[in-house]
């Protein structure tokens, strides 16, 4: 559920500065009454076209001193901050995010103007963050979408020449083969993320079996655990949920695969779901490498791998999807790891 945002009242000219601003207009129009009082007396005028006449200009001059001050408010105040918001956001509309506007009224005082410079600065924080990540994103697709491409065209290449075996021609054809499933894998991973991003993927909420689920993931990873002959053990307990389970599903692919891919040969994955105050725990630890703070902090960021070694396994997606699917779940992810030991995986849902 979206923070609202707290509600500032606040003015543009407070009611300090409509006093000072009715003192000086009662100062000026006293000494100019002062000033016209001691002229009448000094012609004795008292005939009546000689005191209209000095009324009028009484008023004029009221009037006239009234705008002026008004005008002078409303240039310092709003003319001339509305002309610096609207420099800004032209430099914004140009490309420049780096654009921040300073307070003009002190770090205590706020009116309308203030809290709108500060909403602006907020927006323009969020478009650099949104800029960077943007150029970030297509250069990592880049680099992703090259390699593939780069091992297919080289093989293929191989290929050609006619001073190869069979058993090479085969090992180029099988590289071949990767590379086009990673290319595919990429594209879908891209492809999933963009939907989720935007929203596009409607939840389908019914009820199935969790352990089912997991049992069927498990098995359809087989071939990945079984080759690096790395045990896995399940413990269970019967959880009926209702969720997509479709979005779940991929979710779990992407916690075991990921767990293979940082577990030595030989090494060990334990799975555990069980039921916990209205919650659906799932936990998936392994003993592999590990993860360090640094990587820790960057584990859901898009085409991040902690371990560059074994980044021809995968394209860094993986936990990016997993967190965006449990987020829109309402559900809750987190990562306990240390170098060297393992990383345990823990997702919570609500049943």
């Amino acid at each position: 559920m979206k923070n609202k945002r707290k509600q500032v009242k606040a003015k543009v000219i407070s009611t300090k500065e409509y006093l000072l601003l009715f003192l000086a207009t009662i100062v000026v129009c006293g000494g100019y009454s002062g000033i016209l009082l001691a002229a009448v007396k000094k012609n004795n005028a008292s005939s009546p076209s000689q005191a209209s006449l000095l009324m009028l200009g009484y008023v004029v001059f009221v009037s006239v001193t009234i705008c002026i001050i008004v005008a002078a408010f409303q240039y310092f105040r709003l003319n001339r901050p509305i002309r610096r918001l609207q420099d800004a956001a032209q430099r914004i509309t140009n490309g420049d995010f780096s654009v921040r506007l300073k307070p003009y009224l002190g770090t205590n005082k706020k009116n309308e103007i203030e809290i709108l410079y500060e909403d602006f600065n907020k927006m323009a924080e969020e478009l650099s963050t949104t800029e960077t990540l943007k150029t970030d994103f297509i250069s990592s697709v880049s680099h992703e979408i090259k390699t593939p491409i780069a091992i297919i065209e080289n093989y293929a290449s191989f290929l050609q020449s006619k001073n190869i075996d069979e058993k090479e021609r085969s090992k180029y054809i099988k590289t071949i083969i990767q590379g086009a499933r990673r290319l595919s894998e990429l594209v879908n991973d891209i492809l999933n993320m963009n939907k989720l991003e935007h929203l596009k993927i409607i939840p389908k909420e019914k009820p199935y079996s969790l352990d089912e689920q997991i049992r069927r993931c498990v098995i359809f990873s087989e071939n990945l655990w079984s080759d690096k002959k790395i045990t896995i053990s399940a413990d269970l307990n019967d959880v009926t949920i209702s969720y997509d389970e479709s979005l779940l599903e991929l979710v779990w692919n992407n916690l075991i695969s990921n767990a293979v891919k940082y577990t030595d040969a030989g090494g060990e994955i334990n799975i555990l779901l069980k039921k916990e105050e209205g919650y659906a725990i799932v936990s998936i630890r392994d003993n592999g490498c590990g993860m360090d703070e640094k990587t820790l902090h960057h584990i859901f960021d898009k085409f991040y791998q902690g371990d560059t070694s074994r980044s021809r396994e995968g394209n860094g997606l993986g936990l990016s999807m997993v967190k965006k699917i449990i987020s829109i779940l309402d559900g809750e992810i987190s990562v306990d790891s240390q170098l060297g030991i393992g990383s345990s995986f823990t997702i919570k849902l609500k049943i």
